[in-house]
């Protein structure tokens, strides 16, 4: 799961006593709520169904897909799936490819997400062995479903133009940027980047 409300707080707490940009920030915002996803095969799934579209459409989709296979969704029957009934569902040729390299790694045991590597950068390589997920959406995984606290997704628009706003810069950071003003906010990142995500369109800093 992922941080919780205090986990956020100590974390925000803990950067605000060192940047003066944080704490003018949490002066004027608040504390974010958590952003909490179960963990598992089925939220990576979701993650793909979700890829550019609509959250009603992605909602859509999921229940079709839920009607033709079960609600638990095993990988064996999405592998055993016919391409012209996972279309019907609302998945496109690109998609079932997603889907099927999901299911496939996790049929065969060779990705196992009770047992990810405690290492973030081993966990995103991890992760990042399905098709169609890159480093973003792995670590949106590891933040929102397993909660570990020093993730810091750089490259994210709204982190870069949120941490940005944050600090008061006249233009939005590079990822590399961003990358490099989160150092100093090491272990507690990931608080930090639910943060930048609650002040980003905060008209008032």
């Amino acid at each position: 799961m992922g941080l919780d409300a205090e986990q956020i707080r100590t974390g925000i707490d803990w950067a605000a006593a060192r940047e003066p940009g944080i704490a003018r920030a949490l002066a004027i915002a608040g504390y974010p709520e958590p952003r909490i996803r179960p963990a598992g095969y089925r939220t990576m799934l979701r993650t793909i169904v979700g890829q550019q579209v609509s959250v009603a459409a992605a909602s859509t989709i999921w229940g079709r897909v839920e009607a033709l296979v079960g609600e638990d969704l095993p990988p064996r029957a999405l592998l055993d799936a016919e391409f012209e009934a996972l279309r019907a569902c609302g998945l496109s040729r690109q998609k079932q490819s997603y889907v099927r390299s999901l299911c496939e790694l996790v049929e065969s045991g060779e990705l196992d997400f009770d047992a990810l590597p405690a290492d973030d950068e081993e966990a995103i390589a991890e992760l990042t062995k399905i098709k169609g997920i890159g480093r973003w959406s792995a670590e949106i995984y590891l933040l929102f479903a397993e909660g570990r606290a020093d993730i810091w997704p750089a490259g994210d628009l709204a982190v870069q133009a949120g941490i940005g706003r944050i600090l008061g810069h006249p233009e939005r950071p590079s990822e590399k940027q961003t990358r490099i003003l989160a150092e100093a906010w090491r272990p507690h990142r990931g608080s930090i980047a639910i943060f930048t995500w609650h002040c980003y369109n905060n008209a008032a800093l």
